[in-house]
């Protein structure tokens, strides 16, 4: 009888990746399309769509163009005033996001989460409901106990590498890099986002709006076809008692004891019934090194620079390139790519990291010099001559060029 000849189909690599947020599922894209198998897990009972405000920069658009996604978003600004609002009502001109360095388009992170996620192939398995409680690896792989949180039962299954995109606190930092303390830096401030339904008192629809108080201010982002965004930011000295009472109580405090008026009002009445809030501390991540063996960490995970930046989605899209690019260049030296990644990578996060130190006076001035400074700079930008004149200079600033960069053809330009 004559033997049949045998074809061997290479298996692709497998990978975990935990977290089906911004970060996770342009990983999952990106490694797909160089041959990886990806397992998505996601604590969530079902994926967001929704999600608050966010900015889209030119080192995003890039990452996002060449992962096939750009053609789902558009810029959701609705072309309306900027204006600067106190408690009794009194409006001047105002300086708002789009007039920070850079040209970014304006959106709901759920925006982004959709586009990417509709590109994901239908191969990709997707996990809801479920976190990882351990992580062993050795040199050929990892080994993961994944836990489901809806029936408390446990899995171990073995993968080539484990990506961890569960942001700011993320679990795979925990297990396989140690306890939060030794990577999060706090700022002293606290955020509040929400979606407010309808337009807040004392506002036209499309108006964006600031009301700005040392260490306290209020930020009405407002879109062109959704409801606007809500940012509250202010400072605390005991950011652990924060998280001991209700945050809208703790909001009113906050903002009292002076009375709040028409428009801050409506605001702080909105978040007594707001579904989705976001309330947690300002903090950074700040890491020496974003990977451990075969484990990596992928956006804010293992760089968030905060809000005040705006860079986070822009940041988890062109490290999820760039970490595909690197790992198909490479791909029997896993070790060796992310190191790689990392090394080319981490200039770019730095400087990211003190945008966001120095924008946070913008959002919040904590002291009177950050005030005053602010007061100067929004008088020259709104400036009926001189603004227009200003905000194209502003342009051509090191940190406007830095936002807008191409970060993955930048470095694989010059390699």
């Amino acid at each position: 009888m004559e033997r049949q000849a045998v074809i061997s189909v290479p298996t692709r690599p497998r990978v975990l990746i935990v977290g089906l947020g911004v970060s996770g599922i342009a990983t999952a894209l990106r490694l797909h399309e160089i041959g990886w198998q990806p397992v998505i897990v996601e604590r969530a009972a079902g994926r967001r769509t929704n999600g608050y405000f966010v900015g889209l920069f030119g080192a995003g658009k890039s990452a996002a163009r060449r992962m096939g996604i750009l053609g789902g978003l558009r810029d959701r600004a609705s072309g309306g005033a900027h204006v600067e609002l106190d408690r009794g009502g009194r409006r001047s001109p105002g300086m708002g996001f789009r007039d920070l360095p850079g040209t970014p388009w304006l959106m709901l992170r759920g925006d982004i989460e959709q586009a990417a996620y509709a590109a994901l192939p239908a191969e990709v398995e997707i996990r809801f409901s479920t976190v990882p409680v351990a992580i062993a690896q050795d040199a050929g792989g990892v080994d993961v106990e994944l836990r489901s949180t809806t029936t408390g039962t446990s899995v171990t299954e073995r993968f080539d590498l484990v990506v961890g995109a569960d942001g700011l606190r993320s679990a795979v930092r925990s297990l396989a890099f140690g306890p939060d303390r030794r990577y999060l830096r706090r700022l002293g401030h606290m955020l509040v986002a929400y979606e407010f339904p309808g337009v807040p008192e004392g506002l036209a629809r499309g108006e964006g709006a600031t009301m700005i108080e040392l260490g306290r201010s209020v930020w009405v982002f407002a879109f062109e076809d959704r409801d606007p965004t809500i940012l509250l930011s202010y400072r605390s000295d005991d950011i652990d008692a924060e998280f001991t009472r209700p945050c809208a109580e703790r909001v009113r405090e906050v903002f009292g004891p002076e009375p709040f008026g028409a428009t801050l009002g409506s605001v702080l009445a909105a978040l007594e019934s707001a579904g989705d809030v976001l309330f947690d501390s300002a903090e950074q991540v700040r890491m020496d090194r974003w990977s451990n063996g075969r484990v990596v960490l992928v956006g804010d995970s293992a760089w968030c620079a905060t809000a005040y930046a705006g860079t986070g989605v822009s940041a988890g899209l062109a490290g999820a390139d760039l970490l595909a690019t690197f790992l198909q260049e490479r791909p029997d030296d896993v070790g060796g790519a992310l190191r790689r990644w990392e090394e080319a990578l981490r200039p770019y996060i730095e400087r990211y990291l003190r945008t966001g130190l120095g924008q946070r006076g913008f959002f919040t001035p904590g002291n009177q010099r950050e005030a005053r400074r602010r007061k100067v700079i929004t008088r020259l930008v709104t400036a009926p001559v001189l603004g227009p004149a200003v905000l194209r200079l502003s342009s051509h600033t090191p940190s406007a060029k830095l936002k807008d960069t191409d970060i993955v053809e930048t470095i694989t330009r010059r390699r």
